[in-house]
């Protein structure tokens, strides 16, 4: 057996640790030659995940058809924004059947999910996606996490499952792609909020109210895409929400704390250095809510914040005074029918 991971930023290089740590060849693909070479020399990833040294087994290289000849495994881990150019560069380097686990949280212009990319770009390929509460800090520590494999393919999930699981990291399987990927992606517009929300210390109620409309505002969108709600209340769902919207290791609500306390967002996101997804996903979502009429007040809210220059306190003001609707939605048949 043997793996690929395109794309050397934080998460990507955790992946590559944690599958090269159950014995499987990694090939870590690296654009930049400048970042390679630091790699080469010091043996970690200094600049995404300093203090963690590549495990035995990892061979770094900006070489894309090295990395992909003899994969059976790859993962995709580079930002949403060059997700599609770089899935192109696959195109003829993937072996037919090859597995290929997109690792992006991202929807792209247009809505086109990650997934959605691949299985255009490599229409001979088995695709999946993992998604869930990975915060690749966490993970390189060794600290216990879970994730989400989703695929059509269930030789996908057994395979992912058998080459990522660790003492501390567990694997469950899922076959709704379109909904773990959607939660994956949607949750980074909502630590935006939370990050603004805590940087303001509007307090632990208020947090939490927050946490949980965000989840039902998650699924209502969900449901008008085709998604199962009930996939929102697993560890791609709820749990990805919870870890992201209450972590300062997220990027998103690093983002939303810089905001609240008055960056401008060009500032905050070069302050960052990394990419946060939840700006280009706010975007992406607000046009499609409004296509498909889906009531997303708070998604509606950051977006007026973020690009037409609304004052924050105007939006607070309006999502307190907004339609109070049901607590949940959402009912499972079997129990709504014994309720009638």
């Amino acid at each position: 057996m043997q793996a690929a991971v395109v794309g050397a930023g934080n998460f990507g290089t955790a992946i590559a640790n944690i599958v090269a740590s159950n014995g499987v060849h990694v090939h870590l693909w690296i654009r930049d030659e400048a970042q390679l070479a630091d790699i080469l020399v010091h043996g970690e990833n200094r600049r995404y995940l300093p203090g963690h040294p590549l495990v035995e087994g990892i061979a770094p290289t900006s070489d894309l058809s090295r990395a992909l000849g003899t994969a059976d495994v790859v993962f995709v881990t580079v930002p949403s924004a060059s997700f599609r150019q770089v899935s192109a560069e696959l195109d003829g380097r993937v072996q037919p059947g090859t597995f290929v686990i997109s690792a992006t949280k991202g929807i792209e212009a247009g809505f086109r999910l990650m997934s959605q990319i691949l299985e255009e770009m490599l229409p001979e390929a088995r695709i999946g996606v993992i998604s869930g509460p990975n915060l690749a800090e966490e993970m390189a520590d060794g600290r216990y996490t879970g994730t989400v494999v989703a695929s059509k393919h269930e030789e996908l999930r057994t395979t992912a499952q058998r080459i990522l699981t660790s003492p501390t990291f567990r694997v469950y399987s899922n076959d709704d792609v379109y909904g773990v990927e959607l939660g994956g992606a949607l949750k980074n517009i909502y630590a935006i909020v939370c990050g603004m929300a805590t940087a303001l210390n509007v307090g632990q109620n208020a947090l939490a109210m927050l946490v949980t409309r965000s989840l039902a505002e998650m699924g209502r969108f969900a449901v008008s895409m085709g998604a199962n709600p009930f996939t929102f209340l697993g560890l791609a769902g709820v749990g990805d929400l919870f870890a992201t919207c209450t972590s300062p290791l997220s990027r998103n609500f690093q983002l939303g704390v810089k905001l609240a306390r008055g960056t401008p967002l060009d500032d905050a996101m070069d302050e960052l250095g990394k990419l946060a997804e939840g700006v280009n996903t706010v975007r992406v979502v607000h046009a499609k809510s409004r296509e498909l009429d889906v009531y997303m007040p708070l998604a509606d809210g950051l977006h007026r914040l973020l690009f037409d220059g609304a004052d924050l306190g105007g939006i607070i003001s309006g999502l307190m005074n907004s339609e109070q609707r049901v607590d949940v939605e959402f009912v499972a048949p079997t129990v709504w029918s014994h309720q009638q």
